[in-house]
């Protein structure tokens, strides 16, 4: 065989006659083989927590939280993560109140510039705010990553894992915040002026209520944005404190045609949608991001978990993917953990 790739064409060479069956034959089981169309979880066993990716021009950037600075993994295949390597695209200045415990890191590309969001401070948990840095290259591994400055909130009293929005033409910020630096952690949103600047004051659209959103403390946190086909608009977060086995993944559905920052325009679902299965080795299965397969056809949640139970530093939080289902009313379906170590197929168009 020559010139073969997995999912293309190929040419023979034989000194025999050639026997197209039999080529057919050995084409199709090769190309359906397991070793080209399967991958299994995590993507990672030693690092990962907060996972985030985002894709432009045919690239899949990767980033989680590292604590100490931003880096990316790019890659072409989600499924192929593991083998990237990755680029620190910005470290802090010591001694400002940025330069310690980044959290959360976001990329995203707005009005053909990247921006970078994070949550840090400069020593003290209790001082964390949120941040943003901007890049006009069109590679974010390339370009100068410029430090914007503090997304300022008069009320925030301590705020991470700041998301954007983009909804009718408008930009919107959501996060994590504390009243007073205490209990209950609740999820608020701001109308932003441009992608660095907020705009006007927070408002409240989520306080943990539930019981699944109490183990361990009060927490809502981690919201992400997930938009289905028919134009639904969901933020998909994290109950509980994320040390706790039963960190879980809950969701905001926000009606159609509503306003963003009128709090009776979300809708809490009473129930976890993606929670903790010791049968497929997840513990703690919380702070997600969304992506596309390669081809477009396939919507995929990204999230962390920890492959025991019992949390702890020696039990790493771990990046998982999986395809989402969408259910006859258009809202998501995340299933149950696939187990780790199972092999599934690879997202559409990688294979």
């Amino acid at each position: 065989l020559r010139n073969f790739k997995p999912g293309g064409d190929f040419e023979y060479r034989t000194m025999y006659k050639p026997v197209p069956e039999a080529i057919d034959t050995f084409y199709a089981e090769y190309t359906s083989s397991e070793k080209w169309s399967t991958f299994s979880n995590p993507l990672f066993t030693d690092k990962g927590a907060d996972p985030w990716v985002a894709y432009k021009d045919g690239m899949y950037y990767f980033t989680y939280t590292r604590g100490g600075s931003i880096v990316l993994y790019a890659t072409k295949k989600m499924s192929e993560l593991k083998n990237s390597s990755p680029v620190t695209i910005w470290r802090p200045p010591s001694g400002t109140k940025y330069s310690r415990n980044i959290w959360a890191p976001e990329l995203h590309f707005i009005d053909h510039r990247w921006y970078a969001y994070f949550a840090a401070d400069g020593g003290k948990d209790v001082d964390h705010r949120m941040f943003v840095l901007e890049n006009s290259s069109p590679d974010p591994l390339q370009g100068t990553w410029e430090f914007k400055g503090e997304l300022k909130e008069p009320a925030d009293q301590w705020a991470i894992d700041g998301t954007i929005l983009e909804y009718k033409g408008q930009l919107y910020m959501i996060w994590s915040g504390k009243t007073n630096g205490t209990f209950p952690q609740d999820l608020y949103i701001a109308k932003m002026s441009n992608p660095y600047t907020l705009e006007g004051s927070r408002v409240l659209i989520s306080t943990p209520d539930h019981d699944w959103e109490e183990n361990g403390a009060p927490i809502n946190e981690g919201p992400e944005i997930l938009k289905g086909g028919d134009g639904n608009v969901f933020i998909i977060y994290s109950g509980s404190g994320y040390w706790k086995d039963d960190y879980c993944l809950g969701m905001l559905s926000l009606k159609p045609d509503g306003d963003p920052l009128n709090p009776a325009d979300w809708t809490k679902s009473a129930q976890p949608l993606l929670e903790e299965s010791a049968a497929s080795g997840a513990y703690g299965t919380g702070h997600c991001g969304f992506f596309k397969s390669r081809d477009g056809s396939e919507d995929w949640i990204i999230y962390h978990a920890r492959s025991y139970p019992n949390g702890g530093n020696a039990n790493p939080r771990n990046p998982r993917i999986q395809k989402i289902a969408w259910n006859a009313d258009g809202t998501p379906d995340f299933g149950t953990p696939v187990k780790i170590n199972e092999n599934m197929e690879a997202p559409s168009g990688e294979f």
